[in-house]
Order: structure tokens, then C-alpha cells, then sequence
């Protein structure tokens, strides 16, 4: 199965409908979304919202019928300080209209039973619209290890709440791939690959993490350890933000080319 998808990080906004153009044409059977461009990098993309816009979701779903396409994950799920999930319904509707099978959370409430009182709860709201729900864990957030994710999973006890995982958060929280082989392989949901160094390369991690990252096999990560250690079946989404290159005006192809060709000679390595 060509399980290979471009996370939207990877691509800072490019609208929808472009944005699948752009997964077929580099031969991705799969994109994420996001609700809305939030503008992080100033490419002069138009803005959009598909919560808003229901002539994109159109359009959105036409480009995927017609170049083979689909969404893999909806992200942009946040926990804050006070949150309730039920806030999210009507994202959650738009998702499913979509035909979307999974929604990404994260928390940024320090609260870590809340945290997990609202994973639970969002969980349960995307299975009454047959979606699935991963917890991505990232260094310096609430849930920002393995082993703090696996506990999320415990907690909500569902076999749609699953993980996501990571490479660069993976190894930079202080895991690896003989951690991930010890997962229940029915845990996980999803995977993200990216390359980079094993020591930070700045000062900010968050900043490193949603606008530097390296072509897989051009950094340190263990890659083929990691993806033998997933199941065979997950996703695995190419999250490579190359901010400088974008603004260097090489365009999306150009960045992501290389990510697509590596990322499938790392795959076919590890193929049994």
C-alpha cells in the first residue's frame, strides 16, 4: 500500500485545493488539514477557511475525487486552560463531511487531568461521527514523551484513541525505536517523519520544530530503526517545514521532491 501522505506544516498554507495538486503530483496518495491558514509564513497564499467556505469544501473534495487523493488526519486540535471539547462539534461535522478518519490533539493546558478529561471527551465526540483521534506527544507540552502519551491512551481506554507518532519529537523527548517496538502495535494510529539532528539546533525548540526540519536521511534520526518499529499498515505523513528554503521562493515541489523520494527508499528498505 503507498501509505506516504505531506502533513500541511510541510507546505505553509498553500490552499486546498493546491494542495492536493501538489501530493499527486509528487505521487502522496495522502494530505492533513487544517482548518484554516493561519499565516505562520508569509508566502502571499490567500487566506481560507473550511470551516467558513463550504464552495472550497466543494471544490476540495472534486480535486481529491479527480487526482486520487484523500485526507489522512485533521490537525490543529488544541487543549487549553479551560477548554471543553464540545466546542469543536461543528469541526468535527465538517471532518466527517469530509471523510476524514482522524483527528490529531496536543495540550497546551498545563493540567494534566484535564488534559485527559478532554482527550477523552473529544475522543468520544469524533466516534459519534466514525472518527478516529490521536495524541501527538511533543517535547515541552503537556504530554511531550512516550511515556506520558502511552498514559493519555490508558486513560481514555478507547481503540480509537490511539498515538501519533513523531520522529524528530520521538528521539528529541529521549525515546527511540526500540521503545517504539515495545508498544502494543494496535496503539498506534499514525507517524510523522522528518529528519534532524540529535542535539538541538537552537535555542527554541518550537521554533525548530514547526519551520526547520531536514530531509529524511540528511540528519541523525535513526529513520529505518523507526520505521521497522511501526506497524505496517499507519500513514506516515512527511511533516518537513523548510521556512528558509520557502522564503527563498523555492517553491513547494522543489522543497518536497526530495522528502518524497527519500522518505520511499527509506520505506522500501524496511519493507519485509
Amino acid at each position: 500500500m503507498d501509505r506516504l501522505g505531506i502533513e500541511a506544516l510541510s507546505v505553509f498554507g498553500l490552499p486546498p485545493v493546491g494542495f492536493v495538486d501538489l501530493a499527486a503530483d509528487l505521487g502522496c496518495r495522502y494530505i492533513t488539514v487544517l482548518l484554516q491558514n493561519l499565516g505562520w509564513v508569509p508566502l502571499g497564499y490567500p487566506a481560507f477557511s473550511l470551516q467558513d467556505d463550504v464552495a472550497l469544501r466543494r471544490d476540495l473534495v472534486a480535486a481529491m475525487e479527480h487526482r486520487g487523493v484523500s485526507i489522512s488526519l485533521g490537525d490543529g486540535f488544541l487543549v487549553l486552560p479551560g477548554a471543553d471539547m464540545r466546542s469543536f462539534r461543528g469541526d468535527l461535522d465538517m471532518l466527517a463531511e469530509l471523510g476524514v478518519p482522524c483527528v490529531n490533539v496536543v495540550s497546551l493546558d498545563p493540567d494534566r487531568d484535564h488534559t485527559f478529561d478532554q482527550f477523552a471527551a473529544l475522543a468520544e465526540l469524533a466516534a459519534q461521527r466514525g472518527l478516529g483521534s490521536v495524541v501527538e506527544p511533543v517535547p515541552g507540552l503537556t504530554v511531550g514523551d512516550l511515556s506520558t502519551a502511552l498514559a493519555a491512551v490508558k486513560y481514555v481506554g478507547r481503540p480509537d484513541f490511539r498515538l501519533l507518532i513523531d520522529t524528530m519529537h520521538l528521539v528529541r523527548s529521549g525515546s527511540g525505536a526500540a521503545d517504539l517496538a515495545a508498544v502494543d502495535p494496535r496503539l498506534i494510529g499514525y507517524a510523522q517523519i522528518s529528519d534532524t539532528t540529535l542535539e538541538p539546533r537552537s535555542g527554541n525548540y518550537a521554533e525548530e520544530a514547526m519551520y526547520e526540519r531536514m530531509i529524511p536521511g540528511e540528519g541523525e534520526l535513526p529513520l529505518g530503526d523507526i520505521l521497522a518499529a511501526l506497524p505496517a499498515d499507519v500513514v506516515i505523513g512527511l511533516e518537513v517545514p523548510q521556512r528558509s528554503s520557502a522564503l527563498a521562493g523555492v517553491e513547494p515541489a522543489e522543497r518536497l521532491r526530495p522528502c518524497v523520494e527519500a522518505a520511499r527508499a527509506l520505506l522500501t528498505a524496511v519493507a519485509p
